[in-house]
């Protein structure tokens, strides 16, 4: 220790000794004894007086924070931020007794014991390049806590992966040259590089999230899910890792680990407690690095039945019925991650029998179906949606699905084979099912073929459950419910509820299950085609004379089920 330092812990053990006597905390006999021990063990006094029984740690800080003004802090109940933590390396931390808390902009709030060395904070200061915020705790409790903080995320993988989880994976590894890059670091299953991915991998599994992203900015790299179509924050892990972690992706998705500069787009699986799961990786060059998605394709929690996607009754009717027709057109629409490709593999299982040849067309075949002969476009060999779908029609199809609608040309022979004998299966991005229409003919088709062609369009949206280990009753004005277009008499009849968040599920909610509008073509629907009629005078007449049931009454009848919130709903739809 430096003659500074030491002078400033003499200096503080003074100012402690002065504080017992003056607020008698303890008496003399005892404050000396501890100055004795403090002395022969070259120990601080703060440290003695708590590790020796002499005064509770609770107390001693509380006299301290008083008498300096400085707020004291309980770490027990405190999470440490991960980006305060990386502003101080560990080793640093240990050496000079302080503990990161939170960082705020340019301000650091650190723990100390000695608010009064103003060498250490000075030089803490420098390393950190922050304004501090000190708060009081002692040092003994400190020291535990910078073990504990910094060393979380390891302990954690070790307990979690220790024989849980074995990736079947080939691992190429040619055509690599960057010096930054350890390949037996990367591929050894003890490194803590691959201890780290396979940790963020698992625990996204086995938290049913859809996607996994891993996010480059300038001091840190952050970890989230998307579990139930929301992002949640899992880690925020040190910047010095971000080039690894991303190399491992690669490696495992058979890419060029020493390409920075472009996007690229790759796949691997694994197989979790005797399940196999697939992977679509995305590549992005950022600001900061190179950011990573990576969707999951869990074909044991894709459910394949439409009686369990949580459809309405009257569109779940509307929907069987233009599936069981010999041809024509049905379109799902709605955003990516809306479920729309469940709805349409389900409808496939539904009507799928030896009877009839079914085909599709994927970019990529998400999920392989047994009986169905699944094509998987490859742009690089010439294997487009276009061309796939010409040499389908040689193939003497019944059904073909198309994953989806891209360009003019696919939906104009997707439009023909559905007037030629054919159920064509197939996705747009649209907000409803009326502006679909207007859709098909701002890219070409004529309004003629658009009422001859489609049987149904189908609008989707996937909104969240509430967990019912946890919800409770909620009272809704019933001039609010009117007004956001529920019946007086299905507000009467409704039981309300909104979410709190327990244990056993995501902020009030767990799982999910579809909305859907179901706009049949009826003759009234092909009249106004024909004449031009826009988007918006559709969806009135869909809701007027049809009783089309919009994606928000669909929401609102569920909610008045205590199935979902009235938030939830305004949040996936929009207003009639």
């Amino acid at each position: 220790m430096s003659e500074a330092r030491a002078m400033s812990q003499v200096n503080f053990d003074k100012r402690i000794r002065n504080l017992l006597a003056k607020n008698r905390i303890l008496s003399d006999p005892d404050i000396e004894k501890a100055l004795s021990i403090a002395s022969e063990e070259a120990r601080s006094l703060a440290t003695v007086l708590v590790s020796d029984g002499f005064i509770s740690e609770r107390t001693l800080i509380g006299h301290i924070a008083r008498e300096m003004k400085i707020p004291p802090i309980d770490l027990e109940k405190v999470e440490l931020d991960q980006e305060a933590l990386e502003s101080l390396p560990q080793n640093l931390a240990h050496d000079y007794g302080v503990l990161p808390i939170s960082r705020i902009g340019n301000t650091l709030t650190i723990a100390v014991s000695n608010p009064f060395d103003i060498v250490r904070l000075d030089d803490v200061r420098l390393i950190t390049g922050c304004e501090l915020r000190p708060v009081i705790s002692t040092e003994e409790n400190i020291r535990r806590h910078i073990d504990a903080g910094y060393n979380a995320n390891e302990k954690e993988m070790a307990e979690i992966f220790e024989g849980v989880i074995e990736p079947e994976l080939e691992i190429k590894q040619e055509d690599i040259a960057d010096e930054d890059i350890n390949l037996e670091e990367l591929s050894a299953d003890g490194s803590p590089i691959v201890k780290l991915v396979n940790l963020i991998i698992y625990k996204a599994v086995k938290e049913h999230a859809s996607d996994i992203h891993i996010e480059p900015f300038e001091n840190r790299v952050r970890v989230r899910y998307r579990q139930d179509g929301v992002m949640f924050e899992v880690y925020m892990l040190p910047k010095r890792v971000q080039n690894s972690i991303v190399s491992r992706v690669k490696i495992l998705s058979n890419m060029d680990i020493a390409e920075k500069r472009k996007p690229q787009d790759g796949k691997f699986q694994i197989k979790v407690e005797g399940r196999q799961i697939d992977f679509r990786v995305s590549v992005l060059p950022v600001v900061h690095g190179e950011k990573v998605v990576l969707r999951i394709l869990d074909v044991g929690n894709l459910a394949l039945s439409l009686d369990r996607l949580g459809f309405e009754a009257s569109s779940l009717e509307s929907f069987r019925k233009a599936i069981s027709q010999p041809y024509g057109m049905i379109l799902v629409t709605g955003p990516t991650g809306s479920g729309k490709s469940t709805t349409l593999y389900s409808a496939v299982k539904e009507i799928l029998s030896v009877e009839s040849n079914f085909v599709t067309v994927e970019d990529p075949v998400e999920y392989q179906i047994e009986g169905v002969n699944q094509v998987h476009v490859n742009p690089k060999r010439g294997v487009t949606f276009a061309s796939a779908l010409r040499s389908i029609l040689r193939q003497d199809p019944d059904v073909i699905l198309i994953g989806e609608i891209r360009d003019a040309e696919t939906i104009e022979i997707a439009v023909k084979a559905a007037l030629t004998g054919h159920l064509v299966l197939s996705t747009l991005h649209t907000n409803d099912a009326p502006s679909t229409v207007t859709r098909m003919v701002d890219m070409g088709v004529d309004p003629f073929l658009v009422a001859s062609s489609v049987l149904l369009i189908a609008a989707q949206r996937l909104c969240r459950k509430l967990c019912d280990a946890c919800k409770a009753q909620l009272d809704v004005p019933a001039e609010r419910l009117v007004s956001l277009g529920l019946k007086p008499e299905e507000v009467e009849g409704g039981t309300f509820f909104r979410a709190v968040g327990c244990s056993k599920c995501n902020q009030g909610y767990r799982g999910r299950f579809a909305l859907m509008e179901t706009m049949e073509m009826s003759e009234v629907m092909k009249d106004m085609v024909l004449k031009g009629a826009s988007g918006h005078e559709l969806r009135r007449a869909a809701l007027d004379s049809q009783r089309m049931l919009s994606l928000r009454r669909v929401g609102l009848l569920n909610a008045s089920r205590g199935r979902t919130s009235v938030d939830e709903v305004l949040r996936v739809s929009l207003q009639d």
